[in-house]
Order: C-alpha cells, then structure tokens, then sequence
C-alpha cells in the first residue's frame, strides 16, 4: 500500500483485500463474546474472548481457519457490515460505513500497531478465556466496550 489515505478515497467495497484488513486496528471487541436477550433481541458484549482470541495480545490466534474452528465466526466483509448493529462504536469499518473518519488513534493514522492498546480501545489484557468463564456466570461478564477506554 503506498502512503494514500484509501479509506478517504474508495468505499468499502471497492477496497483491495490488503486495504480491508487494514483497517481493522486489532482491538479485538468484535471476537468477545455476546449475549443476546430473549426478549428484547438485545445484544451485550462480555469481557470473554472467543476461544481463538489470545486475551493478552487481542490477535486470532488462528485468523486465516477461525470460520472452520468457531462456525458461527462472522467473516466481516461490505455487505455483512450493515447488519451487525453490535459492531463496536469505535470500529474503522463501521464509522467509514457511516461516514465518520478513522479515530486518531487507528494504527493508519498513527503509524504504530500497539497505539489503540495505549489509547485505552483495546481488549488485550482485560479479558478472559471462554474456557474459563462456565455459560450461567455469563451475565456478570457484560461490559460495554464503546464506554471503556
């Protein structure tokens, strides 16, 4: 990729693949865990990392097979972004989707991969595994992602 802010210029769907991937800034809030409630069809982010979440690093550990290891995994892409009304506030694909910028802390703007971790928007080091979190105390792991930093 040269030095052009692509994200300014081209939408979504018209990106390269390199230029799609990255945009993502690897805070890792889109692989914790949700909650959804019954009746209100709610969805609530947890502090619980998906089994392929690394919670020190917020990385897939296993990014290029997670769909085949985790089969409800939801491969983003332009046309499955409009309906994931979950995705974090702060995600470079959802503000570009509706029009905003990239945050100043985006690793494009920054230069620097570690700057949303230092910026306060990322899950590494505050979550943990789903292998050790039992499915009824859930709930006690609800934790609003947009309102931490």
């Amino acid at each position: 990729m040269s030095g052009e802010k692509f994200w300014e210029t081209k939408s979504l769907s018209d990106m390269t693949p390199e230029e799609w991937e990255s945009l993502c800034d690897g805070c890792g809030k889109c692989c914790v865990l949700k909650l959804q409630d019954e009746d209100t069809e709610e969805i609530f982010s947890t502090d619980v990392g998906c089994k392929l979440l690394n919670c020190q690093t917020a990385k897939c550990s296993n990014y290029t097979n997670r769909k085949s290891i985790v089969p409800d995994c939801i491969i983003l892409t332009p046309e499955t972004l409009s309906q994931l009304s979950w995705m974090p506030k702060t995600c470079a694909y959802r503000r570009l989707d509706e029009g905003k910028s990239l945050p100043d802390w985006h690793p494009l703007i920054t230069g620097q991969a570690d700057s949303p971790k230092r910026a306060g928007h990322s899950v590494a080091g505050r979550i943990f595994p789903e292998t050790t979190i039992a499915d009824e105390d859930m709930p006690d792991h609800i934790t609003d992602w947009d309102e931490c930093s």
